[in-house]
């Protein structure tokens, strides 16, 4: 006998898991979602997830407060047996995950228990992991503590911004999804505790956090730089001589592999500019061997300005004199 399930989700990270749950050969009673959402200038943000429940002439609730009283006899209309969240956008009350028979689980996007929170896909990225994955597990409570219930690992490439993971990851908890639900109807659920002494922590990101730290070594830039995309975008800001601090995202940059300019000039400090030709190289931290570091960058935007390459950047601007830093110049004590 399938499950009756109730999908909660909102971001396209749930997208796919829905869709497979729509094609099995579970019942997918509706769909509870964020309110719809309108922007600057008053255009609503599309949500494919309603998208596709309406395509498939499911039911569809939008509560703004999903734990309320009115809204917890809805949910218990659906008659689900199971609860299946992923991306939704709304922390779950102890109440309302004791409706359905079988609780309620959630896909995540780490390998539990590292990274628990709302952004793991970005931090296991910014750490420099080699690997990530999607863990569903029963909810508890307590944030992403509950037992594993079924694992996908994947590793992450070499170039992959938390973008590119996201999606990849998205894809993989479909299948995740079903087999996790085809066992637990089969009753070959086999829960794993989650390893308290390994718990990791991924808190949501702020703006600022996209700002570019220069002293850091070549490989941990690459992490941080990857990790901030596409929100919120690693930036830095230009000093020259004279002028004020310019906002620019640093779209693409790679660790340089030869030392830029003469080796006449003075040694430079982390965020200094380089410029050889059409090569736009900053100097960073010291590399793992602890010898002196640069990064290439190949593509950036400056504020206001669409993004461009480096060299169509350096035909527009002279950089004599220039580095990146913060947007405040550091002062000597």
């Amino acid at each position: 006998m399938s499950l009756r399930v109730l999908m909660m989700g909102t971001g396209e990270f749930a997208l796919p898991a829905f869709q497979a749950l729509i094609d099995s050969s579970h019942s997918v009673v509706g769909l509870v979602t964020q309110p719809d959402r309108t922007g600057q200038g008053h255009h609503q943000h599309a949500n494919r997830m309603k998208e596709l429940a309406l395509a498939h002439n499911l039911p569809v609730f939008q509560p703004d407060n999903v734990n309320t009283p009115e809204s917890l006899a809805r949910l218990r209309a659906f008659e689900a047996d199971l609860f299946v969240v992923a991306a939704y956008g709304q922390i779950l009350s102890a109440g309302l995950l004791g409706i359905p028979v079988r609780g309620a689980v959630n896909l995540h996007g780490s390998l539990l228990p590292k990274y628990r929170g709302a952004a793991p896909i970005q931090y296991a990225i910014w750490k420099g992991e080699q690997e990530s994955g999607v863990t569903l597990f029963q909810i508890e409570p307590k944030l992403d503590a509950g037992p594993m219930l079924g694992v996908v690992k994947t590793p992450i490439g070499s170039q992959e911004t938390s973008g590119q993971l996201h999606d990849r990851l998205a894809i993989l908890a479909a299948p995740l999804t079903i087999q996790v639900l085809d066992r637990m109807e089969q009753g070959t659920l086999q829960p794993e505790f989650q390893v308290g002494g390994e718990v990791t922590k991924a808190p949501r990101l702020k703006k600022e956090q996209g700002l570019i730290d220069w002293t850091l070594s070549p490989k941990q830039l690459d992490w941080h730089h990857r990790a901030m995309q596409p929100w919120p975008m690693p930036y830095t800001f230009l000093h020259l001589p004279g002028k004020k601090p310019q906002r620019i995202l640093i779209l693409e940059l790679t660790p340089a592999t030869t030392w830029p300019g003469s080796s006449r000039q003075a040694p430079a400090l982390p965020g200094e500019i380089r410029v050889d030709g059409t090569q736009l190289c900053v100097r960073t931290g010291q590399d793992e061997a602890g010898q002196n570091a640069w990064v290439q960058v190949h593509r950036l935007q400056p504020s206001g300005k669409r993004g461009m390459t480096a060299a169509e950047f350096l035909r527009g601007t002279s950089l004599q004199e220039a580095r990146f830093g913060n947007e405040q110049p550091e002062t000597s004590p």
